[in-house]
């Protein structure tokens, strides 16, 4: 599903060279569930805009399904993430004063989906993480945790190859964290793939694999 090989990421300031990732080398199997960590600067960050196509790595290769996304131009990039990733982030990314249902329904509405058959689909994404009575709540009527849930339920709405999940329990509290952990997992068995970075060691240990990153540089995997 994942192969990043020899990727290094270089930042150019003038002069000065900063490199975020170095040599970096490794697979994610589909259907796997695994957590990135690493400490602040460590180039996880970097990792995941790599993974998420958001950026292009200075060297190296990143194939993504069969697509060769390292040399990609932005409009391709973009393309890219609307058609195989999903994203959770952890600031939710809500649109502030739309509904859950619209909220969930919107990629679909820019993937050109009907509009009768993506509001079924995100109803029934919503049930299914547990916000079935909650479609016609705006974010700012939902807990952190609810607003989570909404964001997962969008992240499922274009049917992704992966889930690209950035500290997704890093706004909410312990007991929520849980929660939406306990949603990762279900979808994990029920096929779909997960990449996360987290910093939390009990946040990783709900992924099945870990990779540590240090100093751009993997360390274990």
């Amino acid at each position: 599903m994942i192969q990043i090989s020899h990727v290094s990421k270089i930042y150019r300031n003038d002069s000065v060279e900063t490199a975020a990732l170095s040599d970096v080398s490794f697979e994610i199997k589909r259907g796997e569930f695994v957590a990135i960590m690493g400490p602040s600067g460590s180039g996880k960050s970097t990792l995941m805009h790599v993974i998420g196509a958001l950026d292009t790595p200075t060297s190296g290769e990143y194939i993504l399904d069969g697509e060769n996304v390292s040399k990609l131009k932005d409009d391709e990039l973009a393309d890219i993430r609307n058609r195989k990733i999903g994203f959770v982030f952890q600031a939710f990314n809500l649109l502030p004063r739309t509904t859950a249902l619209k909220n969930v329904a919107l990629p679909m509405a820019y993937g050109g989906v009907p509009k009768e058959e993506r509001v079924k689909k995100a109803r029934k994404l919503l049930e299914m993480v547990g916000l079935g009575d909650r479609l016609n709540h705006t974010p700012s009527q939902l807990s952190g945790g609810q607003q989570q849930r909404v964001a997962i339920a969008r992240s499922l709405a274009m049917n992704p190859s992966i889930l690209l999940a950035d500290e997704p329990t890093g706004n909410i509290a312990t007991t929520q964290a849980e929660e939406i952990m306990g949603i990762f997992q279900n979808l994990n068995e029920e096929g779909h793939t997960i990449v996360m970075i987290t910093h939390e060691p009990n946040i990783a240990e709900h992924a099945k694999r870990v990779i540590h990153l240090r100093d751009g540089k993997i360390v274990k995997k």
